[in-house]
C-alpha cells in the first residue's frame, strides 16, 4: 500500500516543492512506495525559479508542479495522508500551517532560500535542495510499512534533529 506524504509550507513556491520532488526521486530510486505531494496554507500561485532550476540541475523532473492549496487534499477522494511534514522556518517567525487529523507530523524547518541575496539565491536554493534531499532520504531508510505511529513520531522528530 503507498504511503502518501504531504510536506507543507507556507507558500508552496520552493521549500515544500524541493521536498516533494526529492522524496518522489528518491523513492523511485530506492523501490519504494511512497508518495510525496506539497501544498500550501496560502500558496503563491507560482513555483519560485530557482527551485525549478536546481531540481532540474540534480536531475529531478520538474514537470507538472504548481503551487497549490492544501485544501486540495482535504477534498473527498484526496490521498490519506500517513505522515504531514512542516518545511517552513519557524525560527524566522514564519507562519507554518497546521494540519488537523490522525497523520503523524513532523516540523524539519528551512531557511528560505528566496529571502537570500540577489547574488547567493541560487546556491542558497541548491543548498536547501541537498539539505531537504538528505532527511528524505532518511525518511526512506526507515521500515515504514511496517512501524506503527508512535515508532514512526519518534524516528521523524530523531531525523528533525539532523
Amino acid at each position: 500500500m503507498t504511503i502518501n506524504i504531504l510536506i507543507l509550507c507556507t507558500h508552496n513556491s520552493a521549500r515544500s516543492v524541493l521536498s516533494e520532488a526529492m522524496l518522489n526521486q528518491l523513492a523511485g530510486k530506492l523501490g519504494k512506495d511512497v508518495r510525496a505531494f506539497s501544498a500550501g496554507s496560502a500558496p503563491s500561485g507560482r513555483i519560485h525559479p530557482h527551485a525549478l532550476e536546481v531540481l532540474s540541475g540534480a536531475g529531478v523532473a520538474v514537470e507538472g508542479f504548481r503551487s497549490k492549496s492544501w485544501d486540495e487534499f482535504t477534498q473527498p477522494g484526496a490521498p490519506e495522508m500517513r505522515m504531514v511534514i512542516t518545511v517552513c522556518d519557524s525560527a524566522a517567525a514564519e507562519q507554518c500551517p497546521y494540519w488537523p487529523g490522525s497523520p503523524v507530523k513532523a516540523h524539519w524547518g528551512y531557511p528560505d532560500p528566496s529571502n537570500a541575496a540577489e547574488a547567493d539565491r541560487k546556491h542558497a536554493f541548491e543548498l536547501t535542495r541537498q539539505a531537504i534531499g538528505y532527511r528524505m532520504l532518511q525518511l526512506l531508510l526507515l521500515p515504514l510499512e511496517i512501524m506503527d505511529d508512535p515508532e514512526l513520531q519518534r524516528a521523524l522528530d530523531d531525523i528533525s534533529k539532523s
